[in-house]
């Protein structure tokens, strides 16, 4: 398993474009991929708990990831939230 912390840089807040846009990203990997924020953890491949999560720009989230290809899921997820 491979785990990182990513600060939200995406523009606007995550409102429903950048959420799909981001489920886009997690679903394009194998590895099971989830978002921790506060006490929620969520799979970052359901549309449904990214919008519960109700991040913002400025938070940071620990990003975690567990398959054959966790740490390019991390590092692709990584590059759309910071807004690389």
């Amino acid at each position: 398993m491979t785990t990182r912390n990513i600060t939200i840089e995406v523009q606007n807040g995550i409102d429903v474009s950048p959420v799909a846009k981001c489920v886009q990203v997690a679903s394009q990997f194998e590895s099971k991929i989830y978002m921790e924020h506060d006490t929620k953890r969520v799979n970052a491949k359901s549309i449904m708990g990214m919008m519960a999560l109700g991040i913002v720009p400025g938070q940071t989230v620990i990003v975690s990831a567990d398959g054959k290809d966790e740490e390019q899921a991390i590092e692709g997820l990584a590059k759309f939230l910071q807004n690389e």
